[in-house]
């Protein structure tokens, strides 16, 4: 059975941190192309006040995952730096 392609940012970090990542490439982390795409869309939109808010559950979601992969990241330096 195939696992799905992630569609959201939340997928696509469960992915990520499920195979076991380095504690690097924690650090080096960078969404794909395509999703780094669709969060820009989303902000642009939102400055315009043009949001669905279908859209705004998604940017939202978007915010949320990049403030909880920011402080992974840095909790993850902070311990290689004392390690």
């Amino acid at each position: 059975m195939a696992i799905p392609t992630p569609t959201t940012a939340f997928d696509e970090i469960i992915d990520f941190l499920s195979s076991a990542p380095s504690k690097e490439a924690i650090i080096a982390y960078q969404p794909p192309q395509q999703l780094q795409k669709r969060m820009h869309d989303l902000m642009q939109k939102n400055r315009q006040d043009n949001l669905s808010s279908d859209e705004q559950v998604e940017l939202d979601e978007f915010l949320r995952m990049n403030r909880f992969m920011s402080r992974l990241q840095a909790r993850t330096k902070q311990q290689l730096k004392q390690s």
